[in-house]
């Protein structure tokens, strides 16, 4: 039999962060959004929350939970506000996921406590300027071995929480040697190490993401993540797990932009009444509610494979394809149906359209995902 109904205690942790959202987040979100600054208070909340520490066992400072736990959570803030759950997708996926899945057992006893409670972020420093999505063919970072200590030289590009105040270290992936590619912790703060200024971006605008340089940068022979000439290996795992988290906030997006027009609809008249009542208007919301729905059975279906320890590559591109579609189209029909006010950064639906299209993009784009999907039917590499 197959069921997608949630347990009793994975629906009380979705009302919980449901109701986070609503009342401390919405409130607050659209005036940090406008600012662009960081929202370092709801952090510290979710921090408390636990929610940092979802996926990880509680010998780590973790929740132990799972990631569908992690991926309930990132639907429910990406409802209201994509900022505020990219910034938990990549501080758990991104950040403390490659220590807990890699790391040795001093550094995860060194660096997972604070990770997982929310009072430090860590990034993970793999695109780079001129690569994008071709890795490791783009990639220029090169880390040699001297003594005891490596020293790194390179930049990366599109690094999120790798400049906020509580931001510890990146993981940043660099040859090593001929070909061979490792993740090495970089703390910041350490010489050499420079955070560049945020950038300013279409969307995600209370998130923090920045270009990171590397110059001469030495750090101990002991932050090696895992072993020498892994790193190719691990984020490509990291990337597969953080395709059904992005499905999940992309599934929140969706959703959200039909919550925003079914009070929309039922509020604004046109022509002498509620323009719910028109049947293009009710078809509309339809599609979009179909969207949600459809890329939410593909994200749970992927999350319940790798969770039973199967293969799960392609439901995860699939996911990811199908839910960031659902985003960016329910975004611009939530748009349509919103007319002028659609167009207002004051209302939700204006910042869900421009935070929609970066989930084509990010964590492989669509393309990328096409790609995979074919791969893993068999077809061959495209020339």
């Amino acid at each position: 039999m197959i069921d997608f109904t949630l347990s009793d205690e994975q629906e009380e942790l979705r009302r919980t962060v449901e109701r986070f959202a609503r009342e401390s987040v919405a409130p607050v979100i659209g005036d940090l959004y406008e600012r662009g600054e960081f929202p370092y208070e709801i952090v510290a909340a979710m921090g408390k929350m636990g929610l940092f520490g979802l996926p990880f066992p509680e010998e780590h400072g973790g929740m132990g939970g799972d990631y569908f736990a992690l991926c309930l959570a990132l639907e429910e803030l990406a409802r209201v506000d994509s900022s505020v759950a990219i910034t938990l997708e990549a501080g758990v996926s991104l950040g403390a996921m490659p220590i807990y899945r890699f790391g040795t057992d001093e550094q995860k006893a060194t660096w997972l406590p604070r990770l997982t409670s929310g009072e430090r972020l860590a990034a993970f420093g793999l695109t780079e300027p001129g690569g994008g999505s071709d890795v490791p063919g783009g990639m220029r970072t090169t880390a040699r071995l001297d003594g005891d200590s490596w020293v790194i030289n390179g930049s990366k590009a599109f690094i999120t929480n790798s400049g906020t105040d509580i931001t510890a270290f990146v993981t940043v992936t660099a040859f090593t040697g001929d070909g061979e590619i490792s993740t090495i912790i970089v703390p910041n703060g350490t010489p050499g190490f420079t955070v560049g200024r945020k950038y300013s971006k279409v969307g995600w605008s209370a998130s923090d993401t920045r270009e990171l340089s590397f110059d001469d940068v030495r750090v101990p022979a002991g932050n090696l993540v895992g072993e020498r000439g892994r790193g190719y290996a691990q984020f490509l795992r990291i990337l597969d797990e953080g395709r059904i988290a992005i499905a999940a906030l992309s599934v929140g997006l969706a959703q959200g932009c039909v919550d925003e027009c079914l009070r929309y609809v039922r509020e604004r008249e046109a022509f002498g009444r509620e323009i719910g009542r028109y049947q293009a208007m009710q078809f509309k919301v339809a599609d979009m509610e179909v969207r949600a729905h459809t890329a939410r059975l593909a994200y749970y279906a992927a999350a319940a494979k790798m969770l039973a320890g199967k293969p799960f590559k392609k439901e995860a591109s699939i996911a990811k394809l199908v839910a960031s579609d659902a985003a960016m189209d329910n975004a611009r029909d939530a748009t349509q149906v919103f007319g002028g006010y659609g167009f207002m950064n004051e209302y939700a639906v204006g910042r869900f359209y421009r935070d929609a299209k970066i989930l084509e993009v990010g964590e492989g784009t669509s393309e990328v995902q096409r790609m995979l999907i074919a791969r893993a039917l068999g077809l061959p590499a495209s020339s």
